[in-house]
């Protein structure tokens, strides 16, 4: 519970002037902190950032390196997957087994793992294969 309230909490954050869609994100790690991210917008699109990837650099930027769990919020009618960009980044630094709870700030919740949301993932195998 304290992984979605401190999603909720942060979502509230998000610079979010073009969309109005803010997200938040927060991340557990195997040592047991959080770090947590919101979507950070910018006039010039591509150059904006997600939430996870925030909540990502936050913990690297901690030292940590290791994802235990990941929730994921945002107003919308369903629960909102992370992008495929963060997905592969959330793979950098998660197994494949690792719960990603997607949720709407009305409650519906959809739960599955990283492996399931980014199958074949890009990994380091790929850079030392011959």
């Amino acid at each position: 519970m304290i992984l979605f309230d401190a999603a909720r909490a942060v979502r509230e954050n998000a610079h979010a002037p073009y969309s109005n869609f803010k997200v938040g994100a927060a991340l557990k790690t195997a040592s047991g902190n959080v770090y947590v991210g919101c979507n950070v917008e910018n006039v010039a699109y591509p150059e904006g950032t997600c939430a996870e990837a925030g909540a990502i650099a936050a913990m690297v930027a901690a030292g940590e390196t290791e994802i235990a769990e990941v929730a994921v919020i945002a107003d919308s009618p369903k629960p909102v997957t992370p992008c495929g960009g963060c997905r592969q980044k959330l793979s950098e630094f998660a197994g494949g087994d690792v719960v990603v709870t997607m949720l709407t700030t009305d409650g519906l919740q959809d739960v599955t793992t990283v492996g399931k949301l980014l199958p074949g993932q890009f990994d380091a195998d790929f850079m030392t294969r011959t």
